[in-house]
């Protein structure tokens, strides 16, 4: 029973192919193909099949992290999309929130982007729904049907109906879509009551647009990728990762495909949350350090954190994603010298694959991260397997001319603050999702992977105080790992504005139960079996008048919600205690309500490598290096990982070596590899449980 995951990289397609019986696996990296992702999917599958000996027809499952929908925003390459709305709100996207990002003089430089819908393509339509979900004023058909006829001539290519109060009643939004799809056959609908029925005019209405804009693309990426995937054999499920960490179907996707705007940093978490608990540590900061940027998220227990919007680039949406952070660090991000400033800054600009770092001899000039690192030591001269030879000169020339001579530095002295500016960076971001979200991040492990988080997490875990670094076996490839870790997640929610002094307990369990029963006939449609299924609930709380909302986790059972509305209100406060450090004694209200339905987990079994005769890992040792830590040289080894055993103990300064990734141990720290073969890095003496 083979399970096959694959993830698309802006530099790399990752494809990690196991064996779910026995746990043996086979990994694969292939570049992707920009133009047409699903050429490089193809290329890595097939890979992955020729390295396990078998057909693509013995695939149960393919699984699949996509960044198709996040390009389609950030470029800019969507769909041209037409809005109809309910007469008065024409400009519901241009007046959005009075938001400008930034400090208190963000409004000066700021250029607001251009909404995803012009002017030109938003008509308005007679109609009203009250807030109670009464109808106010019968919706205008033929107003209706002479917006579709201007938008058809306006040649826009999908559709937005957003009404007013849509989410108390949908009764016109649907009529509408009916009405749409009859005039209109081949052009994609998205109605904003399917979509993201809760309170918020200007977020439910982003949020189906970004739909809309990306819907076509997404829905024809799937579509050629399933019957090419046919063509070769391949009739497994076919399932793609959500933002949330979950797994929908390629029909799911392609109906509501702003659900996978963060599909791509997905796939790392959900990795970390299956292999963590097995190495020993449950409670993670994951560090995913690519070439471009660096994203991180927490786990507590086994649980990812989750928000309730997605963020990609200048787009902000509602819909649940991990709550993933993003900095412009990244292996190819260029340090330079304004000189303005005279300052050293590193990122976001980044010297992407081509032309690269200058070690990378394809002519790049500018110093980045990793031509940092190779003037440290950190990275030898040959990596991927001795496949790629670096330009250590190249290398030094560009951050001495680039960083050295502007700061009067010796060229190790620039590439370490390089190195340290970075690290910086990343520590903001490891801040904001943790210290910012009430959590000490001393209480949780440092998880690094991607190409270049192995290489930056000891230095990263010393400053965070998060011990130890947990390095997975091929962290270069974990994000598809990620794919075939989780498993189908379903959601439903509804709004409902009511002070806890207006709503008894078991009307709030009545409409729990309502949307529990809409996740189990969607994880039904999907063929999910019903054993070992799992729903769970929240409640959006908020202080009656406050202008958000908390989302706190509920039992209930039966007609009884477990603790009654009290201990709901009394878990809001404790969620609003740690994430500002004060509660009131003020009456609450519920917003909005959700059930969240998920299959059970795959029970991919790891496979145990073997155990060292002793802790001595000499045998594995290639050849010396010397590194440059701490402002001054030191004598290192460069390591193997293949001949590494469980057992086996490393003492830093040491730099080991693997086909996708580097990893650095710096002076004053040991590595043990564990029987999963997970590198377990942590100060020398350290023991589980200490503080640092």
């Amino acid at each position: 029973m083979y399970r096959l995951g694959v993830d698309v990289g802006g530099t790399f397609t990752d494809v990690y192919l196991v064996d779910a019986e026995t746990g043996v696996s086979h990994r694969a990296k292939v570049p992707t193909t920009v133009e047409d992702q699903s050429l490089g999917v193809l290329e890595g599958a097939e890979r992955a099949r020729k390295l396990a000996g078998i057909d693509l027809s013995e695939l149960e499952q393919f699984l699949h992290g996509t960044t198709v929908a996040t390009n389609a925003v950030l470029e800019r390459k969507g769909a041209r999309v037409g809005l109809i709305v309910t007469r008065g709100y024409r400009q519901v996207l241009h007046i959005a929130r009075s938001f400008v990002p930034g400090g208190l003089g963000g409004w000066i430089v700021w250029d607001r982007p251009p909404p995803l819908v012009d002017l030109r393509h938003t008509r308005e339509v007679g109609g009203r729904i009250g807030s109670d979900g009464s109808v106010v004023e019968p919706l205008d058909v033929d107003g209706l049907r002479h917006a579709l006829a201007e938008l058809e001539a306006a040649e826009v290519t999908a559709l937005t109906i957003a009404f007013f109060n849509s989410y108390a009643n949908a009764e016109h939004e649907r009529e509408a879509k009916r009405i749409a799809e009859e005039v209109l056959p081949s052009m994609s609908v998205s109605i904003s009551s399917e979509i993201q029925p809760e309170l918020g005019e200007y977020e439910r209405t982003l949020t189906t647009v970004a739909n809309s804009y990306v819907r076509p693309t997404v829905a024809a990426y799937l579509d050629a990728l399933s019957h090419q995937l046919s063509s070769r054999g391949l009739h497994a499920d076919r399932r793609v990762l959500r933002s949330d960490g979950g797994l929908m179907t390629f029909e799911a996707a392609s109906d509501a495909p702003v659900n996978l705007l963060m599909s791509g940093p997905a796939g790392g978490v959900a990795a970390a949350v299956a292999i963590g608990p097995s190495s020993g540590y449950a409670s993670l900061l994951t560090l995913d350090m690519g070439g471009t940027s660096t994203d991180v998220a927490l786990i507590e227990d086994g649980i990812p954190a989750v928000r309730r919007e997605t963020a990609v680039g200048d787009l902000v949406v509602r819909a649940p994603s991990l709550d993933v952070r993003t900095v412009g660090a990244g292996g190819g991000s260029i340090a330079r010298v304004p000189e303005l400033t005279g300052s050293l800054r590193v990122g976001p600009e980044s010297a992407g694959a081509r032309p690269g770092p200058a070690a990378y001899g394809r002519g790049g000039t500018e110093p980045t991260v990793t031509d940092a690192n190779v003037v440290l030591g950190f990275l030898p001269p040959r990596i991927l397997g001795g496949e790629m030879e670096l330009d250590v000169e190249g290398a030094r020339r560009a951050v001495a001319a680039g960083v050295g001579a502007p700061l009067g530095l010796d060229v190790e002295e620039a590439a370490a603050a390089i190195i340290d500016l970075a690290n910086e960076s990343m520590l903001g971001a490891l801040r904001l999702v943790s210290v910012q979200q009430g959590h000490d991040p001393r209480e949780f492990a440092l998880f690094p992977f991607g190409g270049a988080g192995p290489l930056h997490a000891n230095a990263l875990a010393r400053l965070l105080g998060s011990w130890p670094v947990v390095v997975p076996p091929s962290p270069g490839v974990l994000c598809a790992h990620g794919d075939v870790s989780t498993s189908l997640r379903a959601e439903a929610t509804q709004s409902i504005i009511r002070r806890f002094d207006a709503i008894e307990p078991r009307e709030l369990v009545a409409e729990l139960s309502r949307l529990g029963d809409q996740v189990s006939d969607e994880l039904d449609h999907a063929g999910v079996p019903a054993v070992g299924r799992l729903v769970s609930y929240e409640v959006d709380v908020r202080y009656h008048g406050q202008g958000f909302e908390v989302p706190v986790p509920v039992e209930h059972e039966g007609a009884a919600l477990s603790g009654g509305l009290a201990a709901l209100g009394a878990a809001f406060d404790a969620a609003h205690e740690r994430l500002f450090g004060f509660s009131l004694d003020e009456l609450h209200e519920t917003v909005s309500i959700r059930a969240i339905g998920a299959a059970p987990r795959p029970e991919l079994f790891g496979t145990e490598i073997d155990v060292a005769s002793s802790p001595d890992a000499s045998g594995a040792v290639v050849e010396p290096q010397r590194v440059y830590a701490d402002g001054a040289w030191h004598d290192a080894v460069l390591v193997d990982r293949t001949q590494l055993r469980a057992g086996h103990h490393i003492s830093g300064p040491a730099i080991i070596l693997e086909m996708d990734s580097t990893t650095v141990v710096l002076p004053g720290h040991d590595c043990e590899v564990d029987r999963w073969g997970n590198l377990v890095i942590a100060p020398a003496g350290w023991t589980a449980g200490e503080k640092r």
